[in-house]
């Protein structure tokens, strides 16, 4: 028998189990969700058919749903009265106020990683910009623009401001809108090697804890993303 002091750890109920399990399917079919509209699986524009996800992705209906609430909020997908859930589609509108934020918020992002940043994380940086360097010469210039996460220098630097509000607002609600129009428009405007000239201009002034030429240099080098995106929109509807 066992002494009454002594508590016994109570047994999982299957509906425990499956508390457990569902969270995690559901993030990780949020994170497949996301690749495949950004990569264009689903294009622009396209509806979101319930029915026909859960069988692609084997799942029931709740991860399933609580899946397309985070895409939704994160705006990748938007709900159309009288039509239900669609992919969202990138107008010029929407992506030149995207740049125009980005533009503002990561400046100041770059300006607060000069205050909070570690070495480590520099060190980081620079050995990112030296693979950066190769994939360019050696694999492919053009997909240059479609580094993410942890491979994403804009993407360290906005963590490295220690500033949850900007991390929340340029690493989730904006984060995928731009790499949606990273992989899906011709870089015919592209200037890899240009660009990583100008994360190195910005990494020296980070290296020096210089906020304000950090912030100086990240808003013009977004600038010059967004004259190059106005231009390439320009030509295709031309």
């Amino acid at each position: 028998m066992t002494p009454s002091h002594i508590l016994t750890k109570p047994k999982k109920s299957l509906n425990d189990k499956i508390a457990i399990k569902e969270p995690t399917k559901s993030q990780s079919l949020t994170e497949q969700l996301i690749e495949a509209i950004v990569n264009g699986k689903y294009s622009a524009g396209s509806k979101i058919s319930e029915t026909e996800l859960a069988t692609t992705f084997n799942v029931s209906r709740g991860p399933l749903r609580e899946a397309i609430m985070k895409v939704q909020s994160l705006g990748l997908v938007e709900k159309i009265p009288h039509v239900g859930a669609r992919v969202v589609k990138l107008t010029q509108t929407k992506l030149t106020e995207i740049y125009a934020v980005r533009e503002a918020l990561e400046g100041m992002a770059a300006n607060l990683a000069c205050q909070h940043i570690t070495d480590k994380e520099i060190q980081t940086l620079s050995k990112l910009l030296e693979q950066h360097k190769e994939h360019i010469h050696t694999v492919d210039g053009s997909s240059y623009c479609k580094q993410q996460g942890n491979d994403d220098f804009h993407y360290l630097i906005i963590k490295a401001s220690r500033n949850s509000k900007l991390i929340t607002l340029l690493c989730d609600e904006l984060y995928h809108l731009q790499r949606m129009y990273r992989y899906q428009s011709p870089q015919t405007h592209s200037r890899p090697e240009i660009a990583l000239q100008e994360h190195q201009h910005i990494l020296v002034a980070i290296k020096n804890r210089d906020p304000e030429l950090a912030e100086i240099l990240m808003r013009r080098h977004i600038k010059r993303s967004r004259i190059l995106l106005e231009a390439q929109l320009i030509d295709i509807s031309s």
